[in-house]
């Protein structure tokens, strides 16, 4: 019998703690471009500070995941699912990666100061630019957006791996796997 493949443990606090992350700076995000409240500056300052967490641990992420391969998909998975599966890892780490440096770029050429827990002055990253700024800006904003919609096809396919197909791919990734679906899964990959 051959046990279900996890992700290593590692790789998992990792996985779900970027996610609460990445979801909670989209909802500053738009929280900051929605109000005009004193609250403003406080929601910038989360947001910045979540995006440069962001970048190191999709740096330190990215690392493990070169060190650790990671399990295979299920061999009956149709080969379209598989491109998608597969092409969504690579557009999540290029996302993960240029979403916090475009924002940084943004504040740099704006000469904004990017600081974090209000003590860490980082440096600016491109020049002061008027001509640069709404570029980034303008990118960032999109790209927000492009993030939002792949978080929600990344829930759709867990939803529907764990739902419909039942074919173990949420539960490699799943924090916790009770003792019952680990013999469940098990019985599966025989």
């Amino acid at each position: 019998m051959t046990a279900i493949k996890r992700f290593t443990a590692p790789q998992r606090l990792l996985h779900w703690g970027m996610a609460v992350c990445i979801v909670a700076m989209l909802f500053l995000g738009v929280g900051m471009i929605s109000t005009v409240t004193p609250k403003w500056l406080t929601l910038v300052q989360i947001h910045k500070t979540l995006g440069i967490i962001v970048l190191l641990l999709a740096l330190l992420r990215l690392l493990l995941r070169i060190r650790y391969t990671s399990p295979s998909l299920p061999r009956d998975m149709p080969v379209l699912m598989r491109f998608a599966a597969d092409s969504s890892q690579y557009v999540f780490y290029a996302l993960m990666l240029s979403m916090p440096l475009l924002g940084w770029g943004m504040l740099s050429a704006a000469a904004h100061p990017v600081v974090l827990f209000g003590k860490v002055h980082l440096p600016a990253i491109v020049p002061v630019s008027a001509a640069l700024y709404p570029l980034l800006q303008r990118a960032h904003s999109v790209l927000g957006y492009a993030f939002f919609a792949l978080i929600l096809m990344h829930t759709a396919a867990l939803l529907f791996h764990k739902l419909v197909r039942k074919d173990g791919v949420f539960e490699a990734m799943a924090p916790v796997v009770t003792v019952n679906q680990k013999r469940e899964l098990d019985a599966k990959h025989v």
